[in-house]
């Protein structure tokens, strides 16, 4: 995921160059990330999902930051990466929502509606959306709603009430642009 977040680091300034008027970057800069995601993609790729890291087979992670991607249109990463990776992370849900990523179980509940809003419909997006409402509603942690939770147990891990839960309205956003 942090090779993702890069590689949208590199596209957004590509998009800024081209705000800018400066086409010579932006186009540049545009070349430079379109190639490492294709890299990327034949890096990390596992078959029905991709890596955690290159060279850690047989892993996974929520690749959060490639919303990003379908947010600006760039479609930077071939095969259909974010439709695999959607699909395979409704395979390793909890009940209380989908783990960061294989390696423990807790979350990330902000991550987690970022990479609901790369879905493809309504009712794929809501069946990431339905676990992380069932652990707001039942979590026995009497804190402000916790942006890092067990998936399995609902119990909150550490942080409360932070500023991230603002990207709880990532949706709101996407949808927003995509109807202007």
């Amino acid at each position: 995921n942090l090779s993702v977040k890069a590689i949208m680091g590199i596209a957004g300034y590509s998009e800024m160059a081209h705000m800018l008027g400066l086409d010579d970057v932006a186009e540049k800069y545009a070349g430079i990330a379109k190639k490492m995601a294709v890299k990327w993609e034949e890096m990390a790729n596992e078959g029905d999902h991709y890596r955690l890291a290159f060279d850690r087979e047989n892993t996974w992670s929520q690749k959060y930051n490639m919303i990003w991607d379908k947010m600006w249109d760039l479609n930077l990463f071939p095969n259909n990466v974010i439709d695999k990776e959607v699909s395979y992370y409704l395979t390793k849900q909890n009940p209380y929502g989908l783990p960061l990523d294989s390696r423990k179980e807790y979350t990330k509940s902000d991550w987690i509606i970022w990479t609901a809003t790369m879905s493809p419909d309504q009712a794929t997006f809501e069946k990431f959306i339905n676990p992380l409402y069932k652990y707001i509603n039942e979590t026995t942690s009497r804190v402000p709603i916790s942006d890092w939770h067990h998936t399995d147990s609902g119990e909150w891990v550490g942080f409360k009430a932070r500023s991230v839960i603002g990207g709880y309205w990532m949706k709101v956003l996407l949808d927003k642009v995509l109807n202007n």
